[in-house]
This record gives C-alpha cells, sequence and structure tokens, in this order.
C-alpha cells in the first residue's frame, strides 16, 4: 500500500469517514443519555444513529487493518497504538454491555436514564473521542 501514492491516502480518509460516523452517533446518543435534548425519545434516537455507528465501525475496523499492516513492524509495539487499541475494546464492551442490558428498557429512559446508564454513556464519551485522538497522534510519531 505503502508504494502507491494514492492507496494510502485513500484508506486514511476512509478511515477518518469511520471515525466520523461512528464517534458522531455515538457521541450524540451518549449525550442524549446524560440529559441533553430531552425532547427526543432515546429509544428513537439510538434506533436512528445505531446503523451509522455500526457502518463507521466496520468502516475503521477495515481500514484499521489496511493502515496497521502498511507500518506492522514499527507500530506493534508502539504504546499509542496499544492505549488506542485498549480504548476500542474498552468501548465495544461497553457498547455491546449497553445493548445487552439496555437496549428494551430505553422507551423507559425519557426523562431520567438509570445511574449505570449514565455511567455508561460517560465512558463511551471518554472511550471513544480517547481512541480517535491517540489514532491521529500515531501519525506524529
Amino acid at each position: 500500500m505503502r508504494s502507491s501514492s494514492w492507496a494510502y491516502p485513500l484508506v486514511n480518509l476512509i478511515h477518518l469517514l469511520g471515525l466520523t460516523l461512528l464517534i458522531g452517533p455515538i457521541g450524540l446518543l451518549d449525550l442524549r443519555m446524560l440529559g441533553f435534548g430531552r425532547r427526543f425519545p432515546v429509544a428513537a434516537v439510538s434506533d436512528a444513529l445505531t446503523p451509522y455507528a455500526a457502518t463507521g465501525l466496520v468502516l475503521l475496523v477495515a481500514s484499521g487493518a489496511m493502515l496497521f499492516c502498511a507500518d506492522a513492524v514499527p507500530l506493534h509495539r508502539n504504546a499509542l497504538l496499544q492505549a488506542k487499541l485498549c480504548c476500542i475494546v474498552l468501548g465495544l464492551i461497553n457498547a455491546f454491555a449497553f445493548r445487552r442490558i439496555w437496549s428494551r428498557r430505553l422507551v423507559d429512559w425519557d426523562q431520567q436514564p438509570p445511574f449505570s446508564g449514565r455511567v455508561q454513556a460517560a465512558l463511551s464519551l471518554l472511550l471513544w473521542p480517547s481512541a480517535g485522538v491517540l489514532g491521529r497522534l500515531l501519525a506524529y510519531q
């Protein structure tokens, strides 16, 4: 991929598009969980935004694997990459736990989500942008 003048920038662009599609919808849902935008039902926000976040995740995984393969030797022991991957794994665990535990109860959350749901939203708002920032910092090492 590095030998092509357009392949690496194109894959990097796809990676950034995936990041936007993942973090934007997740961030909006998390903010709704924390009490912002109360005029929008939590379940409706989740239903509307989840497909975009899932598409972003697929783009990120595919393009991230390609970007890693282009620089695998210097990256495989990079502390920033390891921290980024930890944020991603924890973010995925948090997201899957949220879906597993809460997805059927979202219709009851329009006034006040439970404390544990708000904690998961705050954790999500910390983990996903952190993964994005760590990924951007990789370019400067």
